[in-house]
């Protein structure tokens, strides 16, 4: 009887996740991208259609501008052009906020719309937190999930959901359970006799 040795998978150390790696697909960033149908004679100049992607590079945030854009105003990728890809960075990076999200998504018994609340630093931070727990809650892919828009709930009455609500009450604080105190290790008293060279 031969036995039937088996490929052993080695495994690669993986660098830290960066923002400006454009290969780094753990990280999304939001893109403006304006497009629009290649000029004919009928239509010498085409309308502009712009959209707000969130897409971990330039090339997947082009790829779902296209798929977007064909669905709803039926130009692709062979009759149109794209005008200006833009990345947009958050105002206000150090400030917690509020964000609402309504999306669609698909799941395997049929196509469901949804409202979602999340407390984070930016834009895509809220998008990030969104992905991750539509994988987890719902078990729904990347690519089924349609976000429809993304606001900023300034006002406290905006928020809907209590698991945010809870977070704005005035005054919050949470316990300290497990608080060690550091050892002090500095000696009193030198043992070594004191120099005044450099």
């Amino acid at each position: 009887m031969t036995q039937i040795s088996r490929p052993t998978t080695t495994l690669r150390e993986h660098s830290t996740p960066s923002t400006t790696n454009p290969n780094d697909l753990s990280r999304l960033t939001e893109y403006e991208v304006i497009g629009r149908h290649l000029p004919t004679e009928a239509n010498p100049s085409p309308a502009l259609y712009r959209m707000i992607i969130f897409a971990p590079n330039v090339t997947v945030a082009k790829s779902r501008y296209w798929y977007f854009l064909r669905g709803l105003k039926k130009v692709k990728k062979a009759t149109g052009e794209i005008v200006s890809v833009k990345s947009i960075q958050e105002k206000h990076p150090l400030k917690v906020k509020n964000f609402g999200i309504w999306i669609r998504y698909d799941s395997r018994s049929g196509t469901h719309n949804m409202y979602k609340e999340y407390r984070e630093m930016s834009r895509t931070d809220a998008v990030e937190a969104l992905y991750s727990d539509m994988a987890a809650r719902h078990r729904a892919r990347f690519r089924s999930i349609h976000i429809l828009k993304v606001v900023e709930l300034e006002k406290a009455d905006d928020v809907k959901r209590p698991y945010i609500r809870q977070l704005l009450t005035k005054g919050l604080s949470f316990p300290l359970p497990h608080r060690v105190q550091k050892i002090n290790t500095q000696k009193i008293f030198s043992a070594k006799r004191p120099t005044t060279f450099a």
